[in-house]
């Protein structure tokens, strides 16, 4: 969704406040988001597709805080990212992707300074689920609730956790469940992106009852 400025924005603006210094980016892919941390002591930026990480590094050629790497949570190599003293893990729309997404976690929490964050931004609700997320290689959908006990379960305490994107949770049913969509189309983003995002990131002010995506802070003792 490169062209999806505005929700990217909006993400931006909900996330960024809850990181710290010395981030970790797991799944970074082509940088949309990865843009937004160039601010900080340092940025170490991830991904399974060495083409996405080539892409990055011809992006920013210059940004010396930046580091990027081949590689993802359950590789050996991970835990030597335990050097850059990471205070912060960020999983933008990534763990959803993971199969085993405690030792994901287990495996974040391990690199990070005591009392550092991993932030989370995930899909919500299993009622969701259809099949653009089967075809997005998606293994579940997450609750608040889910959230919590796989934080516990992986030693880590849940900081926060809100809904975000009430719109977006009617648009992800009714393309899952009514309309049996596949995929999502350019059309269906381009129009979310220019209409409905900038009025919902307005109105969202206090997170609301229910949503499209979780935002979760978890907290390394």
């Amino acid at each position: 969704m490169a062209s999806a400025r505005h929700y990217l924005a909006w993400q931006s603006r909900l996330i960024t406040p809850e990181l710290g210094q010395r981030v970790v980016e797991v799944g970074c892919g082509l940088g949309n988001f990865t843009e937004k941390l160039l601010d900080r002591q340092a940025v170490i930026a991830l991904d399974i597709e060495p083409d996405c990480i080539e892409r990055l590094n011809r992006r920013y050629p210059r940004q010396h805080n930046l580091h990027t790497f081949v590689d993802d949570t359950s590789s050996e190599s991970f835990s030597d990212l335990a050097r850059f003293r990471p205070d912060s893990c960020l999983c933008v729309n990534v763990l959803e992707h993971i199969e085993d997404d405690r030792e994901a976690l287990v495996r974040m929490a391990s690199i990070l300074e005591p009392h550092g964050v991993i932030v989370l931004w995930v899909p919500a609700f299993p009622s969701l689920y259809g099949a653009v997320d089967r075809n997005l290689g998606h293994f579940r959908r997450y609750r608040r609730a889910s959230i919590a006990r796989l934080a516990a379960s992986a030693g880590l305490a849940l900081q926060k956790a809100h809904y975000a994107n009430l719109a977006g949770f009617f648009a992800w049913w009714f393309n899952a469940h009514i309309l049996r969509r596949e995929a999502l189309s350019q059309t269906q983003i381009d129009l979310f992106d220019r209409f409905i995002a900038p009025l919902s990131s307005r109105l969202e002010k206090i997170p609301p009852p229910f949503g499209q995506s979780i935002l979760a802070v978890l907290r390394k003792p």
